[in-house]
């Protein structure tokens, strides 16, 4: 049986923008214990991820959450356990562990959710390891074998390969059985032989130059000169997959701008039967994609989460942080640079408070 909150407590901690912008715009809340409405659940949170989109949304740059306005409550997913179960909710049990995607609200120590949305998590999994997964993973799982449908031995080329997607890509490609490469800086060269890729230092090689005859896919979520590079170094009728854009965009842009440029980018896959030599590009969203076909989030999220239980997938976490630290870690999203995810994890006391430091 899961602790139960204090029924003495009524409060619950949250982490809100409180003005776009910066991080200084964050703000540690107590807000009310929400309760479990009819088909809903609540969560003790254990785990939420923080993701460089959480800039993103900070800084009122994410088309998604574009008519939202301060305060709100900033998460992406999270792992908890069940403590409450609303009205007609049968196919869960108080103390089960799930998962969900949320986009915003899970960065928290309790959430309500909709049962229907749930994915069991292994409760011998470690939470922070299974957090990582649901955006990061489950985006790389199905690029690879929803919007890709890669067969073994093709050659791949992953942009950006050092990030979480992109650790993702090559740890679940080389699983496929592809022939691997990954652009990223020259020191992070190890990292990416060590998951199965040959290194390319974006800032000393042209990745164009690199691979005669080009890549039958190319896994792109720089978007670079609108994805002109990845376009050039694929071979006659290879795939580019374009997903994301968040690590392209600039602190100091504007939404408008922003907007703009992603409409080009669509405009681009509507003229795909245009490009030159059968080159095709399909567009990858995570939202949309779930949005369409909300049975394979889950099947692919369970896949992974099986893969964690027997340890054939290692999830990297940089840093497991407290509420008292939100704020840092969004420092140092924006820094980049980060191996591996940072999590919040709620239960976790504060600094000044813990007897060590947890890693």
């Amino acid at each position: 049986m899961p602790d139960m909150p204090d029924m003495k407590e009524s409060r619950n901690r949250v982490v809100e923008i409180s003005r776009f912008g910066g991080p200084d715009g964050l703000k540690i809340s107590d807000t009310p214990l929400p309760q479990a409405g009819r088909g809903e659940v609540r969560l003790r949170v254990l785990a939420s991820s923080l993701e460089y989109t959480d800039v993103v949304i900070r800084r009122h740059l994410y088309p998604q959450t574009a008519a939202r306005r301060p305060p709100f409550v900033l998460g992406y997913d999270l792992v908890g356990e069940i403590d409450q179960l609303g009205e007609s909710v049968t196919d869960f049990r108080v103390g089960d562990r799930v998962a969900d995607m949320t986009v915003t609200g899970s960065n928290a120590a309790y959430v309500t959710l909709r049962a229907n949305r749930l994915v069991r998590v292994p409760p011998e999994a470690d939470p922070a390891e299974a957090a990582a997964l649901i955006l990061s993973w489950t985006t790389a799982y199905q690029l690879l074998h929803r919007a890709a449908r890669v067969r073994r031995d093709q050659r791949v080329l992953v942009q950006g390969a050092a990030g979480a997607v992109g650790q993702a890509l090559l740890t679940l490609g080389r699983m496929a059985g592809l022939e691997l490469w990954g652009t990223a800086r020259g020191e992070q060269a190890a990292l990416l032989r060590a998951l199965g890729a040959t290194p390319i230092d974006y800032r000393r090689e042209d990745f164009t130059r690199v691979l005669p005859g080009g890549f039958d896919v190319i896994f792109d979520g720089i978007g670079e000169d609108g994805y002109r590079r990845s376009f050039a170094a694929l071979r006659p009728g290879g795939l580019l997959c374009a997903y994301g854009y968040t690590a392209s965009v600039q602190a100091n842009e504007r939404l408008v701008a922003l907007m703009a440029r992603l409409s080009r980018i669509t405009l681009r896959r509507w003229l795909g039967s245009w490009l030159p030599q059968g080159k095709r590009l399909r567009i990858y969203s995570i939202n949309v994609m779930r949005a369409r076909h909300p049975a394979w989030f889950q099947e692919d999220l369970e896949r992974l989460f099986a893969l964690l239980k027997s340890r054939s997938i290692h999830p990297r976490i940089a840093g497991r942080v407290s509420f008292e630290e939100v704020v840092e870690a969004h420092r140092r999203l924006e820094q980049g640079g980060l191996d591996g995810k940072l999590v919040l994890c709620p239960q976790l006391p504060a600094p000044s408070v813990r007897p060590a430091r947890t890693a």
